[in-house]
């Protein structure tokens, strides 16, 4: 769904203003459900949002910044496994999968920036004009496995 950054409540005018709309989930208790009308600083129109969100392999998310972690509470991203359980663990699940497509015989394989940048290049590579599911969180947890 379509989310204002800044709530229509809140700036009646920005309502059709496209700087102000992001892609938002419509689930329960996080992202739209959960803003509300609160104001947040990080949106994904920044470059700030690839850098200031660090996803774990726990499926948490901590936020680097102030902004960041400001916007983690307000659309209730999951930082810890009381705030957002279902969320958390979609994400763990989602590291889990990867991982074990890498694993032979006990050792990850990861190790390889080839085969690191294929997997980034493949999941920010849209099909049939949609990204997978958490494709930009992989891609966020790989860029922090090269670094």
């Amino acid at each position: 769904m379509n989310e204002h950054v800044e709530a229509q409540s809140r700036a009646p005018d920005r309502t059709l203003d496209f700087s102000n709309i992001v892609a938002s989930c419509k689930t329960l208790n996080r992202c739209d459900s959960a803003h509300q009308d609160q104001s947040f600083f990080l949106t994904p129109l920044m470059d700030e949002c690839e850098t200031e969100l660090k996803f774990k392999l726990s499926g948490r998310v901590k936020g680097l910044s102030p902004e960041a972690i400001d916007t983690i509470r307000v659309l209730n991203l999951g930082d810890n496994e009381a705030s957002n359980r279902e969320l958390v663990e979609e994400r763990k699940q989602m590291f889990d999968a990867l991982l074990f497509a890498y694993r032979t015989d006990g050792t990850l394989e990861l190790e390889d920036d080839e085969i690191i940048q294929s997997l980034i290049t493949g999941l920010d590579t849209p099909a049939h004009g949609k990204l997978e599911a958490f494709a930009p969180v992989a891609v966020n947890f790989l860029r922090g496995w090269q670094a």
